[in-house]
């Protein structure tokens, strides 16, 4: 039978696609396995493994045990029940086999028809740098059988070995992308399961259950990991480590040797916190300085990398990750930076050190034999980010003077002088007024040619029109954003001051915190790294000589990285900036903004 064709027409209803709103990371699955066809999610929990299928509606005739009778029309003869059909699968088609030989039985949860879950790669189509092979896309048909299988067992087998359907080669017949976790441990990123796969369960510890395929593996796989950022003005090391693997050296204080209760969250991060910011000594430029013990945060490996848990749950103490972020304040950029590291434990012997800097990440590692994890600055032209008072003087736009005419001009006084000189003395006049009027007409002959230009003055300033007013937007935003690079308050307020009015100072701070506040990273303020004006017209303001109200929208981008990753943040906005000459340097007196929203960042704003 051609299951394809026999699919009753309520299959075909769903023909919308909601699309949310994508997140970048610093690192993205290249296998291209998670827009595979079809995909599995596999779960082995403590008395069962659980199969989450999206069968694409190309390849049912590969599941069709699984679609029930009432779905086609036509039939060729009696189909056998649902629990024969059941049986089947789970022995013939898609198993999970122990290693005893048992296979496991299925039992249906549930069953339905679907879109696939968008799991759009931003290199979906490109070329894998690696393989160089075309990194897949999903089928344009999004519709597929939604399943759910479980299938129990009563003693934890210690080995499983997974099989989808095969053909008599021992190959995939279909292309499946799957992920498998081990309770809530993710024990490998998405991968192709194209044939059978046999993974070890390690039930004490799920961080160490793994695969016997290299190839089937996590990008995370180490459980504690050190981060040293270092950028101006500050120093962070940035710690990822398991609770679990926390027991080594602290009393974790809980009521449990399995979960974290949601009201022992908040105490034990404080504690974990308060430990580590008195471990791994960290020297900047050989000094020792003051550690501040900026956030720590529980976190979770998912398939874009570190993601926050942002609402208190209760969580496993064998796959809990914590964040610790330690902060060392500097003056500029350091020139060399060391992380004494000193916690290791017996299955720990080898830690991940990734310096970061603005040129980039530098990935290392710590053993209990070499354990100083060094930065060094190598970085030749870079400069640091610098805030400056914007003068007057030659940001008005400039004038073209022609030089003919400048000579003319310089010549009207020495030759008024002599002219009356012959006059007293009853000489003729004539020569110099000659002389004059062929000096005039050179000067004129010149003019379309001999001209230079000249900053405009201030008296004769009109209207701020064009480049000039773009120039002067772009060079006060950029002021107000780099003033937030600086990480003392103090030293902000300094820096906003060169270009905003005392009266606007706290305001604009308040915003700017708030606005570029990412979530995702524990609330960290994000860096603006690009700030473009997209559209600008001037208007004077007529009761005061040298201010202007600046209508205007423009785009500000800024990052974020902490624990390896990046995250970023654009927004868009549409305002009325007032700017005024005062004392010689130009400030922005008011802000009216009119419109504030977030935009994708890696897509090109128009105006």
């Amino acid at each position: 039978m051609d299951y394809i064709h026999y699919i009753r027409a309520f299959f075909i209803f769903i023909s919308v696609l909601l699309v949310s709103p994508s997140t970048r990371a610093d690192w993205i699955n290249l296998t291209g396995a998670e827009t595979a066809p079809n995909i599995a999610e596999i779960y082995v929990l403590d008395n069962h493994v659980k199969l989450v299928l999206e069968a694409y509606i190309g390849d049912l005739k590969t599941f069709e045990e699984l679609i029930p009778d009432e779905w086609l029309k036509d039939l060729d003869g009696q189909r056998p029940a649902l629990a024969e059909q059941l049986r089947v699968f789970s022995s013939k088609k898609f198993q999970f086999v122990t290693e005893t030989g048992e296979k496991l039985p299925a039992q249906l949860q549930l069953l339905e028809p679907r879109l696939r879950k968008d799991r759009k790669s931003p290199f979906a189509g490109m070329i894998n740098p690696i393989t160089r092979q075309r990194v897949p896309e999903a089928p344009s048909d999004k519709r597929v059988l939604y399943v759910e299988l479980v299938y129990p067992f009563k003693e934890k087998p210690k080995e499983l070995t997974i099989i989808p359907p095969l053909d008599e080669e021992g190959r995939a017949l279909v292309t499946i992308g799957f992920i498998a976790y081990h309770k809530a441990v993710p024990i490998i990123d998405f991968r192709y399961l194209g044939a059978a796969a046999h993974v070890t369960l390690e039930w004490e510890d799920p961080w160490y259950t793994k695969f016997d395929n290299p190839n089937l593996k996590r990008h995370h796989k180490s459980a504690l990991m050190s981060y040293l950022y270092v950028e101006p003005y500050e120093v962070r090391h940035e710690v990822l480590t398991r609770v679990k693997d926390l027991e080594q050296w602290i009393d974790l204080g809980l009521r449990g040797d399995e979960y974290i209760e949601p009201d022992e969250l908040a105490p034990l991060r404080q504690r974990i916190g308060e430990f580590l910011l008195q471990k791994n000594a960290v020297r900047v430029d050989g000094k020792a300085l003051k550690p501040i013990l900026d956030r720590t945060n529980y976190v979770k490996v998912a398939l874009t990398g570190i993601q926050l848990i942002e609402n208190p749950e209760r969580l496993e103490i064998s796959s809990t990750i914590v964040g610790v972020i330690i902060t060392y304040i500097t003056q500029g950029l350091p020139q060399e930076v060391t992380v004494d590291w000193e916690l290791f434990t017996d299955q720990i012997q080898r830690v991940p050190a990734t310096a970061i800097d603005p040129a980039g990440p530098f990935i290392s590692y710590v053993e209990p034999r070499d354990n100083v994890h060094t930065w060094t600055n190598f970085l030749k032209n870079y400069q640091l980010p610098t805030v400056e008072a914007v003068a007057v003087a030659g940001s008005l736009g400039r004038v073209n003077v022609p030089m003919g005419s400048l000579a003319f001009l310089a010549t009207l006084l020495p030759v008024g002088w002599q002219i009356g000189r012959r006059r007293r003395h009853g000489k003729s006049v004539m020569v110099p007024i000659v002389a004059t009027v062929a000096l005039l007409g050179a000067s004129l002959a010149a003019y379309p040619y001999a001209q230079i230009s000249v900053a405009k003055p201030t008296a004769i300033a009109g209207n701020l029109e064009g480049e000039p007013a773009e120039i002067l937007l772009h060079t006060l935003l950029k002021n107000v954003y780099r003033a937030f690079d600086f990480r003392e308050e103090e030293d902000v307020y300094d820096k906003l001051a060169l270009s905003v009015s005392g009266d606007l100072l706290a305001s604009i701070y308040l915003q700017n915190r708030k606005s570029f506040a990412i979530q995702k990273a524990g609330g960290a303020q994000a860096k603006i790294k690009d700030v473009e004006i997209l559209d600008v017209a001037a208007e004077k303001i007529s009761e005061r000589p040298l201010a202007f109200a600046l209508k205007s929208k423009w785009t500000a981008m800024g990052t974020v990285g902490h624990w390896g990753h990046v995250h970023t943040r654009k927004n868009l906005y549409d305002a009325i900036v007032t700017v005024e000459a005062v004392e010689g340097n130009w400030k922005i007196m008011n802000l009216e903004l009119l419109e504030e929203k977030r935009v994708d960042p890696y897509t090109q704003t128009k105006s």
